[in-house]
């Protein structure tokens, strides 16, 4: 498989994967740092015009320009499928945590990563052994346990409604994933994720509109503008890393890899903010990343 070549007895695809979520994990703070009064929908929109900038400029920088117009057209549609899905994603998840409760919903969403790796083996031929369908479990349920049932959260939604927003979230978040694979596939990695982003910078702004918020941008302070634009930056760097990792290696692997970012968000959580986990979370956290080395077994 092309781009394996090793680093110090490790894959580079591998290197890129971790650099995926040591980037994402780098978002997240950003993001709580500066969105005090910004409302998440227009911050993930503006986010996502930084993103889409880092991503062309970085197109421009590898001279990957030129690969525009040898794209087939496989290639191209599963591109824009793979960027219609993370939109998708976005829209299903704002939904269920509107009508149900967050700490219900989140688990839900997060068990992307379990149908990622059951998709990768059906739709891509990578086998599951033993190893991996133990780390499988152990994310599965690391992440259930991280989510904790806070005072003062709202109670489920009318009947099961959220439920199936929440299940539409995480099937199309391994959607975005198992696309993106297929379509970042012959293509440069910059270009094929610059050319992603095109359309979810299209389906965040529709997310905007729809929810009447666009007069909201012009309301926001320059501090709040100044982390946003930074997270925007720090996730452009991990969407670049995380497709060079998928184009490279295999995906059931470089999606738990890539939600090892909870460790970088743990870290800087409690050195900047001090916010400190409980027993139950810590055990939630150990059985994430047990899982996720288990996969690299």
């Amino acid at each position: 498989m092309g781009g394996r070549q090793p680093l110090g007895g490790m894959d580079m695809w591998l290197v890129f994967a971790f650099g995926s979520a040591l980037f994402a994990g780098v978002t997240s703070i950003l993001a709580k740092c500066g969105i005090r009064q910004t409302d998440s929908t227009v911050a993930t929109a503006i986010r996502t015009v930084v993103v889409l900038a880092f991503s062309w400029l970085m197109v421009f920088v590898v001279g990957s320009q030129d690969q525009l117009r040898a794209l087939d057209a496989r290639t191209l549609v599963f591109l824009i499928l793979s960027g219609l899905a993370t939109g998708a994603s976005w829209l299903c998840y704002f939904k269920a945590l509107q009508l149900g409760d967050v700490n219900k919903v989140v688990p839900v969403d997060k068990s992307s990563t379990v149908l990622t790796i059951l998709l990768a083996a059906v739709l891509l031929g990578e086998g599951i052994s033993l190893a991996k369908g133990a780390g499988t479990v152990l994310i599965g349920v690391g992440t259930i346990l991280m989510i904790e049932k806070k005072p003062g959260t709202a109670q489920n939604g009318p009947g099961g409604r959220w439920l199936l927003f929440a299940l539409g979230s995480a099937v199309f978040a391994s959607l975005t994933a198992i696309l993106g694979k297929i379509g970042i596939e012959g293509v440069e990695s910059n270009l094929g994720t610059a050319i992603r982003t095109c359309v979810v910078l299209v389906m965040s702004w529709v997310m905007v509109f729809v929810s009447g918020k666009q007069r909201e941008v012009r309301h926001i302070s320059r501090r709040e503008m100044g982390f946003i634009c930074l997270s925007g930056l720090a996730t452009g760097a991990s969407w670049l890393c995380y497709y060079r990792a998928l184009r490279d290696g295999l995906a059931s692997v470089v999606v738990p890899v890539d939600k090892l970012s909870i460790l970088v968000t743990v870290l800087f959580s409690y050195l900047v903010f001090r916010e400190k986990l409980s027993r139950r979370a810590w055990l939630g956290l150990a059985g994430v990343v047990a899982g996720t080395l288990l996969l690299l077994v």
